[in-house]
């Protein structure tokens, strides 16, 4: 089942880093930010993971917490957040459960041959579990300005 905007979230469970287990109902009752990006280490992910930590206070400060998700393994995740020094978990989707849902999964072309690849995209759920916003096939800079600027006009509206 696919996700669509002002529909609740289908059911899901996911494990992140820190022995966290991740569900639809999880976190009901507060906003959730879920960015999908490709790959733990890679430059363009890097930076993504490193803007989001810059801004991940302001983000629990709007009552907003925030998970990183891609195909990566577990141990991956665990050494990508330690080398970067994230102060939240990252969802390990190994396979692919998550990213079929959200519609992430894309083919692309690398090096001249076809590779299924993720769709770097974020997903904004309010504290309803509705989605209520989303952005895909996204440029990293400016981004994450962007998904805090939506939470906080998601709590003014509530």
């Amino acid at each position: 089942m696919a996700v669509v905007v002002n529909k609740l979230i289908p059911e899901f469970e996911a494990n992140a880093t820190g022995g966290v287990k991740v569900s639809n109902q999880s976190h009901h009752g507060q906003v959730v930010v879920l960015y999908f990006y490709p790959k733990d280490n890679t430059p363009g992910c890097t930076t993504e993971a490193l803007q989001f930590r810059e801004y991940f206070k302001h983000f629990v400060e709007e009552g907003a917490v925030v998970f990183g998700v891609s195909r990566d393994n577990m141990k991956s995740h665990d050494e990508f957040k330690l080398k970067l020094e994230l102060p939240f978990e990252l969802i390990a989707d190994t396979e692919e459960k998550m990213c079929h849902m959200f519609g992430v999964v894309k083919n692309k072309i690398m090096y001249g041959k076809k590779v299924k690849g993720i769709e770097r995209s974020t997903f904004l759920i309010g504290a309803d579990g509705q989605l209520k916003q989303e952005w895909r096939g996204l440029k990293v800079p400016g981004h994450v300005e962007e998904v805090l600027a939506a939470v906080k006009a998601l709590k003014q509206a509530a």
